[in-house]
């Protein structure tokens, strides 16, 4: 179900240059679900086009969500200057979030996230926990500096995190630790860069439970107008499936990248 609704800052917290962390308070957090987005109305006359923002974390009893963004444009700098008690236009929740349906206890998941694609992770991880599952996370950044959600995502399991300088945990890339990995994983999520997500994509392609939570422009956020495509393996010209719809979780192996 899609609503909309006017939303109440409840606080907002910078974790690193440029990624800020806002916690909204309202009903619709009742709907929310893992891997899905929100398309907020920027507080500005001047800017038209509503921000998707993905969800991090969903407390239904507070009737709370953690959104965490980058700071990219103009749009999400008005965000990063809202204060608690200010309230924002807010549309979702939308897209199709990560399939736990088939995570059981003593299952073990591996969650794999870059930078600004590890916020949808950490509910991810939260629910399958819940679950009875063993979570195994691997998280990579540019350097120490931009480290995000480390300390939320222990909370859940095992957790390892690699930077391309090696000025934190392990220096390389995600696929430096996974591809060191030896158990099997009864589900792999992953949400990340386009290079990290095409190495799960290949890495992951046959697995029956491998997903891949993909970023992208959007203008509506519902589908109507086409902004977001990606395109079918197999699929024609014009048999495109959209981020903001079909998406942002894809199931690998299903897409061209």
């Amino acid at each position: 179900m899609i609503l909309k609704e006017m939303m109440t800052v409840v606080r907002q917290d910078c974790l690193a240059p440029n990624i800020f962390s806002l916690v909204l308070k309202g009903e619709m957090v009742a709907e929310m679900k893992p891997g899905q987005f929100v398309h907020l109305k920027v507080p500005d006359k001047s800017m038209v086009l509503r921000r998707p923002i993905s969800i991090s974390e969903i407390d239904v009893k507070k009737r709370e969500a953690r959104l965490i963004y980058r700071v990219e444009g103009q749009g999400t700098a008005v965000f990063s200057k809202l204060q608690a008690g200010d309230e924002i236009d807010v549309m979702g929740p939308l897209g199709n979030g990560f399939p736990l349906a088939h995570v059981e206890a003593n299952q073990t998941i591996l969650i794999i996230g870059g930078g600004i694609g590890v916020p949808p992770l950490v509910e991810l991880a939260k629910q399958a926990h819940q679950r009875g599952a063993r979570v195994v996370s691997v998280i990579g950044f540019a350097d120490r500096q931009a480290v995000i959600l480390e300390d939320e995502l222990k909370r859940y399991g095992e957790v390892f995190v690699t930077t391309d300088n090696g000025t934190y945990g392990q220096k390389g890339y995600v696929s430096t630790v996974v591809d060191q990995l030896s158990q099997s994983f009864d589900a792999i999520y992953a949400c990340g860069a386009p290079a990290m997500m095409t190495y799960v994509d290949e890495r992951f392609e046959h697995h029956p439970h491998a997903y891949l939570s993909l970023e992208a422009r959007m203008a509506c956020g519902m589908g109507a107008c086409y902004a977001c495509v990606v395109r079918p393996k197999g699929g024609k010209e014009h048999e495109n499936q959209r981020v903001c719809k079909e998406g942002p979780v894809f199931a690998t192996g299903s897409l061209v990248l």
